[in-house]
């Protein structure tokens, strides 16, 4: 048997197509979270996308086609993305930052395997519904949905009147939902507390109003 022949048994262009569309597809996602410099970018989502569908068409081949066996090795690629997503995703105080990264992750991967089992339509289906809630939902959540703005406030008043604190910070607190004090300094007998809260955005400006207007605060910055 020639190379010609154990090729032409071993390939088929449908892979070809399969392999390209992945790629496409990992690119375009990739690019996306690359564009706004986060942890997984262009390689690392392309190769997610490339992998799944890899996978995919090897479980798909080794195990006959349309038996149940067909899905064996593709169903632990659902278990492993998700390892790989978990590790994108970490809490810096209030915030948790890599969520839609890692959801992008889940995404990509869902959508190689979909490829990977010749699904186009689907996977172009839900490749275009990702592109539509990665772009057009800050918008529709700014206009529509209640916003929570994460703030750092650093608060300046004199050691002096130090007594203050406690009524400054149930004043901050009738705006926020939550508020939490990181840190506290005193240097030359300025106290600066640190704090981090979660404030409602209608509320964002009232919240200004009171820190540049009131009394209690000696300085601030937001």
């Amino acid at each position: 048997m020639d190379i010609v022949n154990i090729v032409s048994d071993q390939w088929e262009v449908l892979d070809l197509v399969k392999a390209v569309s992945s790629l496409l597809v990992g690119m375009m996602l990739g690019a996306e979270r690359e564009l706004k410099d986060k942890a997984a970018g262009f390689r690392t989502i392309t190769l997610i996308c490339l992998g799944s569908t890899l996978f995919t068409v090897l479980s798909y081949k080794l195990g006959g086609g349309e038996s149940e066996d067909a899905t064996r090795i593709a169903s632990y690629v659902v278990s492993g993305i998700g390892f790989l997503g978990a590790g994108v995703i970490f809490k810096d105080g209030f915030s948790i930052n890599g969520l839609t990264t890692a959801s992008i992750i889940w995404i990509a991967a869902a959508i190689g395997m979909s490829i990977g089992f010749g699904q186009f339509y689907t996977a172009l289906t839900f490749l275009a519904a990702s592109f539509f809630i990665i772009h057009l939902g800050g918008i529709i959540n700014r206009k529509f949905l209640t916003m929570i703005s994460l703030k750092s406030i650093e608060i300046q008043i004199r050691k002096t009147d130090y007594e203050n604190r406690q009524q400054i910070e149930k004043d901050i607190k009738s705006f926020c939902k939550r508020l939490e004090l990181k840190q506290m300094e005193d240097i030359n007998d300025v106290i600066t507390l640190h704090y981090e809260c979660k404030v409602l955005t209608k509320n964002l400006g009232d919240l200004e109003d009171y820190l540049v207007f009131s009394k209690l605060v000696s300085n601030f910055k937001m």
